[in-house]
C-alpha cells in the first residue's frame, strides 16, 4: 500500500520536470490553470494532494497527457497477470525498445510505458525515444502515444508522434505469448532524416541493456538478413529474432 504523499511527491516531481522543459515558471503556470503560485508549488513539493480535475487542467497546459504525470508502480511492486496477457508482458509496466539508426551509427534506446487497460486486450502507453539516462527518459528525443494490443499470435504497438502528427509508428511483436528476456519486432514508420518511409528491426528487452559490440552487432542487417529480403522480397522477423 502506498502513502499518498510519495505518490504526491512523485506526481510533482513529475510536474516539475515537464513545466521546466516547457520554459515556464511556477506564476506562469499557476495563471494558466487559475491558482495561486503558492498552490502550484506546494503541488510540485507533494504537499497538497491534486484533485483530478487539476490535473488534467495541468497537463493540457504543460501538453503532456495525464498519464504521463501519474505514478507508475514498479515491476516488482505491481503484477499485471491476467490470463489474456501475453506471458512476455506479464508483470510489465515498462519495458525498452533498441534499434541501430545507420544514419547517424548510433545505438537508440527507448523506454514504453504501459497504463491500464482501455478494453480488452488494449493498453494505452508512451514511448520515449533516443532516451540518454534512464533515471530522467521523459528527456528525450522525441515522445510517442498510442496502444499496445495483444492477439493470439502477436502484439501490436501504434504509436503517433506527440509533436509531429505526420509521424505514426506501427511496431509487430511476433509469438509474445511465450516468456523470454528479450523479443525481436518489426518497426515501421517515417524517417525525418532525411524524411522517407522506413522499415527495421528492433529488440525489445525486459530490462536495460549497456551499449556494447555485441548488442550493435545483434542490430545491424546481417547477410542471412539479406538472404531473406531476396527470397521474399520484403522485410519480416520472426518469434526467433531472424529476419
Amino acid at each position: 500500500m502506498l502513502e499518498g504523499n510519495y505518490v504526491a511527491q512523485e506526481i510533482g516531481s513529475k510536474i516539475r520536470y515537464f513545466r521546466k522543459k516547457k520554459g515556464m515558471t511556477i506564476q506562469e503556470l499557476a495563471e494558466l490553470i487559475h491558482k495561486g503560485k503558492s498552490a502550484v508549488s506546494k503541488y510540485e513539493k507533494g504537499q497538497i494532494i491534486i484533485d483530478i480535475i487539476t490535473l488534467y487542467d495541468i497537463a493540457e497546459t504543460l501538453g503532456v497527457h495525464t498519464e504521463q504525470l501519474l505514478y507508475n508502480k514498479p515491476p516488482e511492486k505491481f503484477s499485471r497477470t491476467l490470463s489474456n496477457v501475453p506471458a512476455f508482458f506479464r508483470n510489465l509496466t515498462q519495458f525498452y525498445m533498441f534499434f541501430f539508426d545507420g544514419r547517424n551509427n548510433t545505438l537508440n534506446r527507448s523506454v514504453i510505458d504501459v497504463y491500464d487497460p482501455t478494453s480488452e486486450n488494449e493498453y494505452k502507453v508512451m514511448m520515449y525515444m533516443n532516451v540518454q539516462d534512464y533515471n530522467h527518459y521523459q528527456n528525450c528525443e522525441n515522445t510517442y502515444w498510442g496502444f499496445l494490443r495483444h492477439y493470439d499470435t502477436l502484439s501490436s504497438l501504434e504509436l503517433h508522434n506527440r509533436d509531429n502528427p505526420i509521424e505514426i509508428l506501427i511496431i509487430n511483436l511476433m509469438a509474445s505469448f511465450l516468456d523470454s528476456n528479450e523479443k525481436w519486432g518489426l518497426f515501421t514508420g517515417i524517417s525525418s532524416r532525411p524524411l522517407m518511409p522506413v522499415a527495421l528491426k528492433a529488440l525489445f528487452t525486459k530490462i536495460p541493456l549497456k551499449e556494447s559490440r555485441e548488442l550493435i552487432q545483434k542490430l545491424k542487417i546481417s547477410k542471412d538478413d539479406f538472404r531473406l529480403v531476396k527470397l521474399y522480397n520484403m522485410l519480416t522477423v520472426t518469434g526467433h529474432g531472424d529476419f
